[in-house]
């Protein structure tokens, strides 16, 4: 969490981080600043103090909402810096870091460059800072890194805010349910007042239209029907009609306006009735979730148990997995959950590959069991959120029912 993140800069050996981006979603400023509303500056850490933010004038309003002691591109004679470079923006970017390094008295060694940008903008841009401030070197990460570690468990204020993302969350849940409940049936079609096709694409604008009213926005989310469910991540086709008694798989993992923390949940749904294959696939999946839930004992626990333990119960009845048939495209076709925050996908890993991530107090995590069948014609999964709260308890955020059958109130014409 945010008060480790001293410590893993020491284990980097990183005198600083720099977390630089523009105007779209960065996790790694939203994580420092508490999600600031700024369209680029930078986020600067020594180590050991708190972290300031450098960012234009225009700004400055924004950025000191973060509560962090806040520096203008003038405070560090951006003026007088493009002056000496004559015009060249990239060549005056580089005297402004090389100004940050002495005004915030940044020891020579190590720093982290972190954020969201270009990349050819900072290759090129790292070896000439180092080459103008001789004894720094700008370094990146593979793997695990250090905003990657210190996600892994959330703070008391991470969980309220990502409590106050997970309620509204599921109050979209229950409003495209009562939306696509409110049409009736033409046949084994699903249709609007005048007689036409409710659609996907009209289901996704309405799940978008309630989201912005919850102060919430699509990341793309999945709402796939009939053979399409039965591929993990389709996401459906706009212009299909919703039809009567065909599995829809509707997985939701909106984030706060303007970028934010992540809620994540799926819903499995048949308008009108349910085939008996897909009942009894549901049914199944059902089982398995709470089989994982079941398999949560206590903090310190390896991540991938409550894999193993799914792995083993589909294993039983019948169904491929990627443990007794690694590359199959049907049955069970993937991990059981990830990790959850700022970013859709965070550690710790429900894995059976995955052997070092263990479960902790903090950690927010999906548990998400699915069968897929595509030549069958359909996809079942069913996914909640969850909290490892200050008890130890894994506790589910996603207040919504798990009901397969969502029956039409006008019927059939």
């Amino acid at each position: 969490m945010k008060s480790d993140i001293d410590r893993l800069m020491a284990a980097r050996d990183l005198q600083a981080i720099f977390v630089t981006g523009d105007a779209e979603s960065n996790p790694p400023r939203a994580y420092l600043t508490g999600g600031a509303q700024i369209t680029g500056g930078l986020v600067i850490k020594k180590r050991g103090q708190p972290s300031v933010m450098v960012v234009n004038p225009m700004e400055i309003e924004e950025a000191a909402k973060s509560g962090l002691t806040v520096y203008t591109y003038n405070d560090l004679g951006w003026s007088e810096l493009i002056e000496q470079a004559e015009g060249n923006r990239s060549k005056a970017e580089v005297a402004l870091w090389g100004r940050c390094l002495e005004r915030f008295d940044i020891p020579p060694g190590k720093i982290g460059l972190y954020g969201v940008g270009g990349l050819n903008h900072y290759l090129a841009f790292a070896p000439l800072l180092e080459a103008g401030n001789p004894g720094y070197q700008i370094v990146g990460e593979m793997g695990m890194t250090l905003f990657d570690e210190a996600y892994i468990t959330k703070d008391a204020e991470e969980i309220r805010r990502i409590r106050t993302v997970a309620a509204a969350a599921s109050a979209v849940l229950q409003a495209t349910w009562d939306f696509i409940a409110a049409h009736r049936a033409d046949g084994d079609t699903v249709v609007q007042d005048d007689g036409t096709p409710l659609t996907i694409g009209e289901v996704k604008r309405f799940v978008r239209r309630a989201l912005l009213d919850r102060e919430l926005e699509d990341t793309g989310m999945i709402f796939a029907q009939g053979r399409d469910a039965g591929f993990p991540h389709s996401r459906g086709e706009n212009e299909m009609p919703l039809k009567v008694g065909q599995a829809i798989v509707f997985d939701l993992f909106p984030r706060q306006l303007g970028g934010g923390y992540h809620h994540d949940t799926t819903r499995t749904w048949c308008i009108g009735h349910a085939p008996d294959a897909v009942r009894q696939t549901y049914d199944t999946v059902m089982a398995a979730f709470q089989v994982a839930v079941s398999a949560y004992a206590e903090p310190g626990q390896p991540a991938h148990a409550l894999q193993d333990a799914v792995l083993d119960y589909f294993e039983a009845n019948g169904h491929p997995t990627p443990r007794s048939h690694p590359g199959s495209s049907e049955g069970y076709v993937h991990s059981l959950g990830h990790g959850v925050g700022l970013n859709i996908h965070e550690r710790p890993s429900l894995h059976h590959l995955v052997k070092d991530d263990i479960l902790q107090i903090g950690n927010m995590i999906t548990i998400e069991p699915g069968l897929y069948y595509p030549e069958r014609g359909f996809g079942v999964r069913i996914e909640d959120s969850f909290i490892i709260d200050e008890t130890g308890a894994l506790v589910s955020l996603t207040d919504f029912h798990k009901d397969l059958v969502l029956p039409l109130k006008g019927g059939a014409a």
